[in-house]
Protein backbone atom coordinates (compact mmCIF):
# COMPACT_ATOMS: atom_id res chain seq x y z
CA UNK A 1 0.00 0.00 0.00
CA UNK A 2 1.26 3.76 -1.12
CA UNK A 3 1.90 6.16 1.48
CA UNK A 4 3.14 9.64 1.43
CA UNK A 5 5.54 11.77 3.25
CA UNK A 6 5.55 15.40 2.84
CA UNK A 7 7.98 18.48 4.37
CA UNK A 8 6.65 21.93 4.24
CA UNK A 9 9.57 24.24 4.31
CA UNK A 10 9.83 28.01 4.74
CA UNK A 11 11.35 28.36 0.85
CA UNK A 12 10.53 24.62 -0.52
CA UNK A 13 8.28 21.65 -0.32
CA UNK A 14 9.01 18.10 -1.14
CA UNK A 15 7.37 14.69 -1.03
CA UNK A 16 8.30 11.19 -0.87
CA UNK A 17 5.96 8.41 -1.86
CA UNK A 18 6.42 4.99 0.09
CA UNK A 19 5.77 1.85 -1.90
CA UNK A 20 6.97 -1.88 -2.08
CA UNK A 21 9.03 -1.18 0.88
CA UNK A 22 11.16 1.62 0.02
CA UNK A 23 10.56 5.24 0.49
CA UNK A 24 11.68 7.94 -2.70
CA UNK A 25 11.82 11.57 -3.10
CA UNK A 26 9.81 12.26 -6.90
CA UNK A 27 10.03 14.54 -9.43
CA UNK A 28 7.45 16.93 -9.83
CA UNK A 29 6.35 18.40 -13.48
CA UNK A 30 9.35 20.53 -14.10
CA UNK A 31 12.12 17.78 -13.08
CA UNK A 32 13.00 18.99 -9.61
CA UNK A 33 13.20 16.33 -6.73
CA UNK A 34 12.60 20.31 -4.26
CA UNK A 35 9.34 22.72 -5.27
CA UNK A 36 9.82 26.32 -4.11
CA UNK A 37 6.80 26.92 -1.49
CA UNK A 38 6.05 30.22 -4.03
CA UNK A 39 2.35 30.68 -4.88
CA UNK A 40 1.87 33.25 -8.07
CA UNK A 41 -1.45 34.77 -8.86
CA UNK A 42 -2.34 35.54 -12.21
CA UNK A 43 -5.44 36.98 -14.12
CA UNK A 44 -7.83 33.29 -13.69
CA UNK A 45 -5.05 30.97 -12.85
CA UNK A 46 -2.91 30.14 -9.63
CA UNK A 47 1.34 28.59 -10.36
CA UNK A 48 2.96 26.96 -7.51
CA UNK A 49 6.39 26.02 -7.82
CA UNK A 50 9.60 27.35 -9.75
CA UNK A 51 7.46 29.19 -12.42
CA UNK A 52 6.31 31.03 -9.51
CA UNK A 53 9.28 31.78 -7.93
CA UNK A 54 10.98 33.03 -11.96
CA UNK A 55 7.98 34.97 -12.08
CA UNK A 56 7.87 36.97 -8.86
CA UNK A 57 10.53 39.78 -10.85
CA UNK A 58 7.58 40.59 -12.78
CA UNK A 59 4.82 39.89 -10.54
CA UNK A 60 6.07 40.33 -6.54
CA UNK A 61 2.77 42.25 -5.79
CA UNK A 62 0.79 38.93 -6.07
CA UNK A 63 3.76 36.14 -5.40
CA UNK A 64 3.25 34.93 -1.78
CA UNK A 65 6.51 33.04 -0.39
CA UNK A 66 7.33 31.95 3.26
CA UNK A 67 3.75 31.48 3.74
CA UNK A 68 5.11 29.06 6.51
CA UNK A 69 6.14 32.00 8.72
CA UNK A 70 2.56 32.47 9.32
CA UNK A 71 0.58 29.97 9.38
CA UNK A 72 -1.54 29.77 12.62
CA UNK A 73 -0.23 33.01 13.92
CA UNK A 74 -1.93 36.01 14.92
CA UNK A 75 -1.62 38.97 13.29
CA UNK A 76 0.06 41.09 15.80
CA UNK A 77 2.38 38.32 16.70
CA UNK A 78 6.11 39.58 15.55
CA UNK A 79 6.70 37.11 12.91
CA UNK A 80 3.36 38.13 11.36
CA UNK A 81 4.55 41.91 11.62
CA UNK A 82 8.24 40.70 10.12
CA UNK A 83 6.92 39.18 7.50
CA UNK A 84 4.37 42.02 6.53
CA UNK A 85 7.57 44.32 6.23
CA UNK A 86 10.28 41.92 4.07
CA UNK A 87 7.31 40.51 1.65
CA UNK A 88 6.27 42.37 -1.62
CA UNK A 89 2.69 40.56 -1.12
CA UNK A 90 0.62 43.29 0.60
CA UNK A 91 -0.65 41.80 3.85
CA UNK A 92 -3.59 42.89 5.25
CA UNK A 93 -5.41 41.35 8.84
CA UNK A 94 -4.94 38.32 8.39
CA UNK A 95 -4.82 37.93 4.54
CA UNK A 96 -2.68 38.40 1.61
CA UNK A 97 -3.88 40.99 -0.76
CA UNK A 98 -3.62 39.71 -4.54
CA UNK A 99 -4.31 42.31 -7.41
CA UNK A 100 -3.95 40.00 -10.12
CA UNK A 101 -7.10 40.22 -11.74
CA UNK A 102 -9.79 42.85 -12.43
CA UNK A 103 -10.47 43.54 -8.93
CA UNK A 104 -8.29 42.38 -5.44
CA UNK A 105 -9.18 39.66 -3.44
CA UNK A 106 -8.45 38.54 -0.32
CA UNK A 107 -6.13 34.94 0.29
CA UNK A 108 -5.98 33.54 3.55
CA UNK A 109 -2.74 32.15 4.45
CA UNK A 110 -4.29 28.41 4.99
CA UNK A 111 -5.41 28.76 1.47
CA UNK A 112 -1.91 29.33 -0.31
CA UNK A 113 -0.59 26.39 1.96
CA UNK A 114 -3.64 24.23 0.41
CA UNK A 115 -2.19 25.22 -3.35
CA UNK A 116 1.49 24.10 -2.53
CA UNK A 117 0.13 20.68 -0.44
CA UNK A 118 -2.24 20.34 -3.58
CA UNK A 119 0.63 20.70 -6.00
CA UNK A 120 2.82 17.66 -3.54
CA UNK A 121 -0.58 15.39 -3.80
CA UNK A 122 0.00 16.20 -7.94
CA UNK A 123 3.70 15.42 -7.91
CA UNK A 124 3.05 11.73 -5.85
CA UNK A 125 -0.21 10.78 -7.92
CA UNK A 126 1.90 11.58 -11.17
CA UNK A 127 4.55 9.53 -10.15
CA UNK A 128 2.29 6.43 -8.76
CA UNK A 129 0.06 6.60 -11.42
CA UNK A 130 -3.20 5.96 -9.11
CA UNK A 131 -4.68 8.54 -6.42
CA UNK A 132 -3.10 8.49 -3.39
CA UNK A 133 -4.21 10.24 0.29
CA UNK A 134 -2.59 9.16 3.12
CA UNK A 135 0.32 10.90 4.68
CA UNK A 136 2.52 12.16 7.29
CA UNK A 137 3.39 15.84 7.20
CA UNK A 138 6.38 17.13 9.32
CA UNK A 139 6.51 20.20 11.50
CA UNK A 140 9.49 22.36 13.05
CA UNK A 141 9.87 20.96 16.93
CA UNK A 142 8.99 24.56 17.95
CA UNK A 143 6.01 25.17 15.84
CA UNK A 144 2.88 25.79 18.69
CA UNK A 145 -0.39 23.90 18.92
CA UNK A 146 -2.02 26.85 16.70
CA UNK A 147 0.27 26.22 14.05
CA UNK A 148 0.01 22.79 13.87
CA UNK A 149 -3.61 22.91 13.40
CA UNK A 150 -3.43 25.12 10.23
CA UNK A 151 -0.40 23.24 8.65
CA UNK A 152 -2.84 19.70 8.98
CA UNK A 153 -5.98 21.68 8.16
CA UNK A 154 -3.85 22.83 5.08
CA UNK A 155 -2.83 19.25 3.76
CA UNK A 156 -6.45 18.41 4.52
CA UNK A 157 -7.91 20.73 2.62
CA UNK A 158 -5.62 19.64 -0.58
CA UNK A 159 -7.02 16.32 -0.19
CA UNK A 160 -4.65 14.11 1.98
CA UNK A 161 -5.65 11.94 5.07
CA UNK A 162 -3.30 13.39 7.41
CA UNK A 163 -2.11 9.89 9.67
CA UNK A 164 0.37 11.88 11.63
CA UNK A 165 2.80 14.75 12.24
CA UNK A 166 6.04 14.30 13.44
CA UNK A 167 8.83 16.27 14.26
CA UNK A 168 11.50 17.44 11.75
CA UNK A 169 14.39 16.28 13.67
CA UNK A 170 12.76 12.76 14.05
CA UNK A 171 11.81 12.27 10.41
CA UNK A 172 15.75 12.76 9.87
CA UNK A 173 16.63 10.24 12.19
CA UNK A 174 14.18 7.54 10.74
CA UNK A 175 15.18 8.73 6.79
CA UNK A 176 19.10 7.02 8.29
CA UNK A 177 17.26 3.91 10.66
CA UNK A 178 18.68 5.56 13.74
CA UNK A 179 17.03 3.80 17.13
CA UNK A 180 14.84 1.57 14.72
CA UNK A 181 16.70 -1.72 16.00
CA UNK A 182 15.12 -0.86 19.54
CA UNK A 183 18.43 -1.56 20.95
CA UNK A 184 19.39 -1.10 24.92
CA UNK A 185 21.69 1.17 25.04
CA UNK A 186 21.27 5.05 24.62
CA UNK A 187 23.10 7.27 22.05
CA UNK A 188 23.48 10.86 20.97
CA UNK A 189 22.54 12.50 18.03
CA UNK A 190 22.84 16.07 16.58
CA UNK A 191 20.87 16.89 13.92
CA UNK A 192 21.68 19.72 11.81
CA UNK A 193 19.57 21.77 9.85
CA UNK A 194 19.90 25.03 7.33
CA UNK A 195 17.14 25.58 5.52
CA UNK A 196 16.13 28.73 3.18
CA UNK A 197 15.29 31.32 6.48
CA UNK A 198 16.13 29.34 9.58
CA UNK A 199 19.05 27.04 11.43
CA UNK A 200 17.60 24.57 13.80
CA UNK A 201 19.87 22.42 15.66
CA UNK A 202 18.85 19.72 17.97
CA UNK A 203 20.21 16.84 20.23
CA UNK A 204 18.66 13.84 20.53
CA UNK A 205 19.02 10.84 22.95
CA UNK A 206 17.86 7.70 21.24
CA UNK A 207 17.14 4.52 23.49
CA UNK A 208 15.23 1.31 22.75
CA UNK A 209 13.47 2.56 19.41
CA UNK A 210 12.71 6.34 21.45
CA UNK A 211 13.29 9.63 20.66
CA UNK A 212 13.75 12.03 23.33
CA UNK A 213 14.42 15.80 22.79
CA UNK A 214 17.08 17.18 24.64
CA UNK A 215 17.49 20.42 23.67
CA UNK A 216 16.75 22.51 20.74
CA UNK A 217 18.25 25.92 19.32
CA UNK A 218 16.59 27.85 16.03
CA UNK A 219 17.89 31.15 14.41
CA UNK A 220 15.87 32.64 12.08
CA UNK A 221 18.23 35.22 10.66
CA UNK A 222 20.35 33.23 9.03
CA UNK A 223 19.58 30.60 6.15
CA UNK A 224 20.41 30.00 2.70
CA UNK A 225 18.32 33.49 2.10
CA UNK A 226 21.52 35.48 3.59
CA UNK A 227 24.08 33.73 1.33
CA UNK A 228 22.39 34.25 -1.54
CA UNK A 229 22.06 38.02 -0.32
CA UNK A 230 26.05 38.01 0.13
CA UNK A 231 26.38 36.76 -3.22
CA UNK A 232 23.75 39.15 -5.23
CA UNK A 233 24.91 42.09 -3.13
CA UNK A 234 28.81 41.24 -4.85
CA UNK A 235 27.04 40.95 -8.43
CA UNK A 236 25.86 44.13 -7.71
CA UNK A 237 29.06 45.42 -6.86
CA UNK A 238 30.69 43.83 -9.69
CA UNK A 239 28.04 45.15 -12.28
CA UNK A 240 28.71 48.51 -10.55
CA UNK A 241 32.39 48.55 -11.00
CA UNK A 242 32.06 47.14 -14.65
CA UNK A 243 29.37 49.51 -15.92
CA UNK A 244 29.09 51.97 -13.44
CA UNK A 245 25.60 51.31 -12.60
CA UNK A 246 24.48 50.65 -9.05
CA UNK A 247 21.58 48.63 -8.86
CA UNK A 248 21.90 47.72 -5.20
CA UNK A 249 18.06 50.07 -4.75
CA UNK A 250 16.54 48.46 -7.96
CA UNK A 251 14.39 46.63 -5.99
CA UNK A 252 13.59 45.16 -9.76
CA UNK A 253 17.05 44.00 -10.49
CA UNK A 254 18.01 42.69 -7.32
CA UNK A 255 15.35 40.29 -7.84
CA UNK A 256 16.51 39.40 -11.04
CA UNK A 257 19.98 38.88 -8.94
CA UNK A 258 18.52 36.94 -6.21
CA UNK A 259 17.73 34.84 -8.78
CA UNK A 260 20.77 34.34 -10.67
CA UNK A 261 22.76 33.97 -7.27
CA UNK A 262 20.64 31.53 -5.85
CA UNK A 263 21.23 29.44 -9.16
CA UNK A 264 24.98 29.90 -9.06
CA UNK A 265 24.91 28.86 -5.10
CA UNK A 266 23.48 25.56 -5.81
CA UNK A 267 25.68 24.72 -8.88
CA UNK A 268 28.68 25.58 -6.61
CA UNK A 269 27.83 23.03 -4.47
CA UNK A 270 29.07 20.36 -6.64
CA UNK A 271 31.44 22.53 -8.99
CA UNK A 272 34.34 24.74 -8.61
CA UNK A 273 32.96 27.58 -10.17
CA UNK A 274 29.01 28.88 -11.83
CA UNK A 275 28.66 31.68 -14.51
CA UNK A 276 25.68 33.72 -13.40
CA UNK A 277 23.66 35.24 -16.61
CA UNK A 278 21.43 38.05 -15.71
CA UNK A 279 19.39 39.22 -19.07
CA UNK A 280 18.87 43.05 -19.19
CA UNK A 281 20.10 43.87 -15.61
CA UNK A 282 19.64 47.38 -16.41
CA UNK A 283 18.94 49.82 -18.85
CA UNK A 284 19.12 46.37 -21.38
CA UNK A 285 22.25 45.96 -20.01
CA UNK A 286 22.83 42.10 -20.02
CA UNK A 287 25.36 40.92 -16.98
CA UNK A 288 27.45 37.62 -17.10
CA UNK A 289 29.75 36.77 -13.94
CA UNK A 290 31.72 33.94 -13.20
CA UNK A 291 32.24 32.88 -9.54
CA UNK A 292 34.28 30.44 -8.14
CA UNK A 293 33.76 28.23 -5.11
CA UNK A 294 36.37 30.04 -3.24
CA UNK A 295 35.02 33.65 -3.83
CA UNK A 296 31.72 32.71 -2.54
CA UNK A 297 33.66 30.88 0.53
CA UNK A 298 35.03 34.01 1.41
CA UNK A 299 32.07 36.36 0.55
CA UNK A 300 30.22 33.90 3.30
CA UNK A 301 33.06 33.01 5.97
CA UNK A 302 31.61 35.46 8.52
CA UNK A 303 28.00 33.86 7.64
CA UNK A 304 29.19 30.20 7.96
CA UNK A 305 30.81 30.85 11.42
CA UNK A 306 27.30 32.05 12.80
CA UNK A 307 25.88 28.94 11.47
CA UNK A 308 27.89 26.64 13.47
CA UNK A 309 28.44 28.70 16.58
CA UNK A 310 25.14 27.65 17.85
CA UNK A 311 26.40 23.54 18.55
CA UNK A 312 28.66 24.56 21.06
CA UNK A 313 26.95 26.47 22.89
CA UNK A 314 23.51 23.94 22.42
CA UNK A 315 25.80 21.09 23.55
CA UNK A 316 27.33 23.27 26.82
CA UNK A 317 23.33 24.23 27.69
CA UNK A 318 23.00 20.07 27.47
CA UNK A 319 25.86 19.28 29.34
CA UNK A 320 27.59 17.38 26.22
CA UNK A 321 30.87 17.64 24.67
CA UNK A 322 31.14 16.98 20.74
CA UNK A 323 32.57 13.41 21.97
CA UNK A 324 29.17 12.23 23.85
CA UNK A 325 27.49 12.93 20.15
CA UNK A 326 27.56 9.51 18.28
CA UNK A 327 26.35 10.69 14.78
CA UNK A 328 25.50 14.19 13.10
CA UNK A 329 22.65 14.26 10.43
CA UNK A 330 22.68 17.26 8.35
CA UNK A 331 19.27 18.26 6.52
CA UNK A 332 18.13 21.21 4.79
CA UNK A 333 19.12 22.51 1.22
CA UNK A 334 22.02 24.51 2.72
CA UNK A 335 23.22 21.71 4.43
CA UNK A 336 25.32 20.85 1.05
CA UNK A 337 27.54 23.62 1.01
CA UNK A 338 30.57 21.89 0.78
CA UNK A 339 32.40 24.17 3.36
CA UNK A 340 29.67 23.65 5.72
CA UNK A 341 30.42 20.32 5.94
CA UNK A 342 33.70 20.49 6.27
CA UNK A 343 33.63 22.74 9.74
CA UNK A 344 30.85 20.66 10.91
CA UNK A 345 33.77 17.72 10.11
CA UNK A 346 36.19 19.57 12.10
CA UNK A 347 33.83 20.09 14.84
CA UNK A 348 33.11 16.13 14.96
CA UNK A 349 36.47 14.67 13.94
CA UNK A 350 35.75 11.21 15.25
CA UNK A 351 32.07 11.33 14.50
CA UNK A 352 29.99 9.93 11.64
CA UNK A 353 28.25 12.63 9.32
CA UNK A 354 25.46 11.64 8.02
CA UNK A 355 24.75 13.11 4.73
CA UNK A 356 24.57 10.65 1.76
CA UNK A 357 20.88 11.21 1.34
CA UNK A 358 20.54 14.91 -0.04
CA UNK A 359 19.82 17.29 2.82
CA UNK A 360 16.80 18.73 1.47
CA UNK A 361 14.95 15.55 0.84
CA UNK A 362 16.09 13.58 3.84
CA UNK A 363 13.11 14.85 6.15
CA UNK A 364 10.07 14.34 3.29
CA UNK A 365 12.34 10.33 3.40
CA UNK A 366 11.82 9.98 7.20
CA UNK A 367 8.18 10.83 6.79
CA UNK A 368 7.36 8.84 3.64
CA UNK A 369 8.86 5.85 5.92
CA UNK A 370 6.92 6.92 9.11
CA UNK A 371 3.79 6.92 6.70
CA UNK A 372 4.45 3.04 5.00
CA UNK A 373 4.64 1.62 8.89
CA UNK A 374 1.30 3.18 9.70
CA UNK A 375 -0.60 1.94 7.05
CA UNK A 376 1.59 -1.23 6.17
CA UNK A 377 0.27 -3.00 9.04
CA UNK A 378 -3.26 -5.10 9.55
CA UNK A 379 -6.40 -3.34 11.57
CA UNK A 380 -3.93 -0.56 13.23
CA UNK A 381 -5.09 2.27 14.39
CA UNK A 382 -2.29 5.02 13.68
CA UNK A 383 -3.20 7.11 16.66
CA UNK A 384 -3.02 4.08 18.85
CA UNK A 385 0.42 2.96 17.48
CA UNK A 386 2.73 5.21 19.22
CA UNK A 387 3.27 7.20 22.71
CA UNK A 388 2.65 10.65 22.66
CA UNK A 389 4.48 12.87 25.44
CA UNK A 390 3.85 16.15 25.98
CA UNK A 391 6.55 18.27 26.51
CA UNK A 392 7.23 22.04 28.31
CA UNK A 393 7.06 23.95 25.02
CA UNK A 394 8.66 27.16 26.75
CA UNK A 395 12.00 27.48 29.46
CA UNK A 396 10.92 27.63 33.05
CA UNK A 397 12.97 30.28 34.99
CA UNK A 398 13.08 32.25 38.41
CA UNK A 399 14.85 35.55 38.65
CA UNK A 400 17.31 36.25 41.47
CA UNK A 401 19.68 38.47 42.59
CA UNK A 402 23.58 37.99 42.92
CA UNK A 403 26.26 39.00 45.30
CA UNK A 404 26.50 42.46 43.39
CA UNK A 405 23.07 42.49 43.04
CA UNK A 406 22.72 42.18 39.43
CA UNK A 407 19.93 40.22 37.87
CA UNK A 408 20.23 36.36 37.08
CA UNK A 409 17.81 34.21 35.53
CA UNK A 410 17.92 30.66 35.99
CA UNK A 411 16.48 27.92 34.21
CA UNK A 412 14.08 25.14 36.31
CA UNK A 413 12.26 23.29 33.79
CA UNK A 414 14.15 23.54 30.35
CA UNK A 415 12.06 23.91 27.25
CA UNK A 416 11.54 20.35 26.24
CA UNK A 417 11.29 18.46 29.30
CA UNK A 418 8.50 15.25 29.73
CA UNK A 419 5.69 16.85 31.64
CA UNK A 420 4.52 16.10 34.61
CA UNK A 421 7.66 16.98 35.56
CA UNK A 422 9.24 18.28 38.79
CA UNK A 423 12.24 20.71 39.80
CA UNK A 424 13.54 21.64 43.32
CA UNK A 425 15.65 24.80 43.09
CA UNK A 426 17.18 26.35 46.88
CA UNK A 427 17.51 30.42 47.16
CA UNK A 428 19.45 31.40 49.99
CA UNK A 429 20.05 35.37 50.94
CA UNK A 430 22.25 37.09 53.60
CA UNK A 431 21.21 37.39 57.19
CA UNK A 432 17.81 36.49 58.30
CA UNK A 433 15.21 37.05 55.78
CA UNK A 434 11.52 36.77 56.71
CA UNK A 435 10.19 36.63 53.24
CA UNK A 436 11.07 36.82 49.81
CA UNK A 437 9.91 37.84 45.83
CA UNK A 438 10.02 35.65 43.63
CA UNK A 439 9.69 36.33 40.06
CA UNK A 440 8.55 33.02 37.41
CA UNK A 441 9.55 33.65 33.72
CA UNK A 442 8.58 31.97 30.78
CA UNK A 443 11.27 31.99 27.53
CA UNK A 444 10.54 30.86 24.00
CA UNK A 445 13.00 29.99 21.76
CA UNK A 446 15.22 33.18 21.33
CA UNK A 447 13.01 35.69 23.25
CA UNK A 448 13.22 37.33 26.12
CA UNK A 449 11.63 36.13 29.61
CA UNK A 450 8.59 36.84 29.64
CA UNK A 451 7.54 37.29 33.87
CA UNK A 452 4.31 34.51 34.37
CA UNK A 453 3.86 35.55 38.31
CA UNK A 454 5.82 37.20 41.05
CA UNK A 455 4.91 36.12 44.73
CA UNK A 456 5.62 36.86 47.79
CA UNK A 457 6.37 33.47 49.68
CA UNK A 458 9.29 32.04 51.96
CA UNK A 459 12.39 30.54 51.28
CA UNK A 460 12.60 27.59 49.16
CA UNK A 461 10.96 26.77 45.98
CA UNK A 462 9.55 23.27 44.12
CA UNK A 463 8.42 23.87 40.67
CA UNK A 464 6.33 21.54 38.86
CA UNK A 465 4.23 21.43 35.45
CA UNK A 466 1.32 19.42 33.95
CA UNK A 467 -1.58 20.09 31.88
CA UNK A 468 -0.09 23.85 30.91
CA UNK A 469 0.02 25.06 34.42
CA UNK A 470 2.72 25.62 36.49
CA UNK A 471 2.64 24.82 40.50
CA UNK A 472 5.14 25.97 42.83
CA UNK A 473 5.67 24.79 46.21
CA UNK A 474 7.58 27.11 48.84
CA UNK A 475 8.96 25.45 51.70
CA UNK A 476 10.68 27.36 54.92
CA UNK A 477 13.56 24.79 55.42
CA UNK A 478 13.86 25.77 58.99
CA UNK A 479 10.69 25.31 59.83
CA UNK A 480 9.35 23.05 57.01
CA UNK A 481 6.08 25.39 56.93
CA UNK A 482 4.83 25.08 52.90
CA UNK A 483 2.56 26.84 50.68
CA UNK A 484 1.60 26.23 46.79
CA UNK A 485 0.66 28.62 43.84
CA UNK A 486 -0.63 27.90 40.75
CA UNK A 487 0.38 29.66 37.65
CA UNK A 488 -2.63 28.56 35.20
CA UNK A 489 -1.73 27.82 31.77
CA UNK A 490 -3.53 30.41 28.88
CA UNK A 491 -6.58 29.23 27.72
Amino acid sequence: MAAIGVHFGYTCACVAIFKDGRADVVANDAGDRVTPAVVAYRDTEQIVGIAAKQGRVRNAANTVVKVKQVLGRSFDDPTTQAHKSETKCQVKKPYYEITAGEQSEYVAPEEVAKLIFHKMKETAQSALGSDVTDAVITVPFEFAHAQKRALREAAEAAGFHVLRLIHEPAAALLAYNIGQNCSSGKSHVLVYKLGGTSLSVTVLQVSGGMFRVLNTHTDHSIGGESFTQALAQHLAAEFRRTFKHDVSSNARAMLKLMNGADMAKHSLSSLGSANCFVDSLHDGIDFECSISRARFELLCSSLFNKSIQPIRALLEDTGLSTSNINKVVLCGGSARIPRLQQMIRDMFPDVELLSSAPPDEVIAVGAALEAGLLVGRDNLVPEEESVTVDVSATDILVKEMDESGAEVFTVVLPSGTPLPARRHHTMSGPGKLSSLCLEIYQRFVMEQPEKLAKVLKKKALTLGQVDGSVHASFVEQSTGRSEVVTIAAAS
